[in-house]
C-alpha cells in the first residue's frame, strides 16, 4: 500500500514537471515567434532563427560595450550550462534552457534583460533576430 501510494505521488510529481516544461517551452515558442514576426517586418524571406548564430554572438567579443563586458560569456562563462556571477560577485542561474527551463519565458523579462545586456556588452539594443538567434542557441543548451 505504502508502495503503491509512493509510486502515485512520484508519478504525479513528474507528469507535472512534464506538463510545465511543456508549458514553458509554449511560452518560449510565443516570444520567438514574436521575434520572428519583428524579424519579417524588415525582411520577408526571413526563414527562422539559427542556434549556431546564437551562438556566435553570444562568445562574441564586439568591443562597443562596457570594457569590464566585453561578451556575454563575461559574466555568464563561455558555458551557458554553468552559472555566472555578475561583476558584484551575485550568482546568476544558467542561462541553459536544459538547467533553467524557466529562462525566455516572460517577454517583458527577456526585454529587461535583452536591453540592459545588450547596452552593457553590444553598446547598442539588440535586434529582433539576434534576440531570436541567442534564446534558439540557448534552448538548444
Amino acid at each position: 500500500m505504502k508502495a503503491r501510494l509512493l509510486a502515485a505521488l512520484a508519478f504525479l510529481a513528474l507528469s507535472s514537471a512534464v506538463a510545465l516544461a511543456a508549458n514553458y517551452a509554449a511560452m518560449r515558442q510565443a516570444i520567438l515567434d514574436h521575434y520572428a514576426a519583428e524579424v519579417r517586418k524588415t525582411d520577408p524571406g526571413f526563414k527562422g532563427f539559427s542556434a549556431a548564430a546564437g551562438r556566435a554572438f553570444f562568445l562574441a567579443h564586439p568591443g562597443t560595450g562596457r570594457p569590464a563586458t566585453p561578451s556575454c560569456s563575461t559574466c555568464h562563462t563561455t558555458n551557458p550550462k554553468h552559472p555566472g556571477r555578475t561583476r558584484a560577485g551575485k550568482t546568476i542561474l544558467p542561462v541553459a534552457v536544459s538547467v533553467t527551463p524557466s529562462r525566455f519565458t516572460r517577454l517583458h523579462k527577456v526585454e529587461k534583460w535583452f536591453w540592459r545586456n545588450c547596452h552593457t556588452v553590444y553598446g547598442r539594443a539588440c535586434t529582433p533576430l539576434e534576440k531570436g538567434n541567442y534564446i534558439t542557441f540557448m534552448a538548444s543548451q
